[in-house]
């Protein structure tokens, strides 16, 4: 179970995130509230999942679920740029998070 806290957890770092930029620096009240909300959520679900995974695993795994999730929203429904470099960056990130679950016991 605290694989999947920990996804949930990721995947709402990338909601809060998104709505961190659509309030605009916090001047618009409901995007600002659904951040809060997300925030609240993942890090308690964060917080749930390092009972029993590993600090740097949890963290890691985290993190980089919400870096590429942003990456690809940014992209995607953003209309952000795409260039390889930028590609190349993120497919090393996932291979990291990859590399991360397979050396991490559970």
């Amino acid at each position: 179970m605290a694989w999947i806290y920990l996804v949930i957890a990721g995947l709402l770092e990338v909601c809060w995130a998104f709505a961190m930029k659509q309030s605009d620096g916090f001047t618009r009240p409901l995007p600002t509230a659904v951040m809060v909300v997300t925030m609240l959520g993942s890090f308690g679900l964060l917080s749930v999942s390092m009972r029993s995974l590993p600090l740097g695993t949890a963290y890691m795994i985290w993190t980089g679920i919400g870096a590429l999730g942003a990456f690809v929203l940014g992209i995607a429904v953003l209309g952000e740029a795409m260039g390889p470099l930028r590609l190349a960056a993120a497919a090393l990130i996932l291979c990291g998070l990859v590399l991360m679950k397979l050396a991490t016991p559970g």
